[in-house]
């Protein structure tokens, strides 16, 4: 099964030193167990825009989708054999970052 665990982050203090080292040493692990797929963080929600192209409508937003305190600021998508031992990587996560997260299976 496949899961994507979210990073939530407000912005203040994030990515410090000993964060990076402890996210690089979670996918290690996550390397070495096989359950890593691919991880990456995002840029900052004011360099985010909602794009509609639906019936050739060219929209863009210019802006994030929520203007909220919370945002996502990484994920990680990872191969796990069951809900139970996602649920076990996302709180290594969660540690590993110092951050809350959002465990969500992937469809199909």
């Amino acid at each position: 099964m496949k899961f994507v665990i979210s990073v939530i982050d407000d912005l203040t203090s994030s990515g410090t030193p000993d964060e990076m080292t402890q996210i690089n040493i979670f996918n290690d692990q996550l390397r070495a167990n096989g359950q890593f797929i691919f991880a990456a963080g995002l840029d900052a929600p004011e360099n985010a825009e909602v794009i509609d192209n639906r019936d050739d409508a060219s929209m863009s937003t210019g802006k994030p989708l929520f203007d909220a305190k919370e945002n996502f600021s990484g994920f990680w998508l990872i191969e796990a054999e069951s809900i139970e031992v996602a649920r076990k990587l996302a709180f290594s996560g969660s540690k590993a970052c110092n951050r809350k997260v959002e465990l969500r299976p992937l469809l199909g």
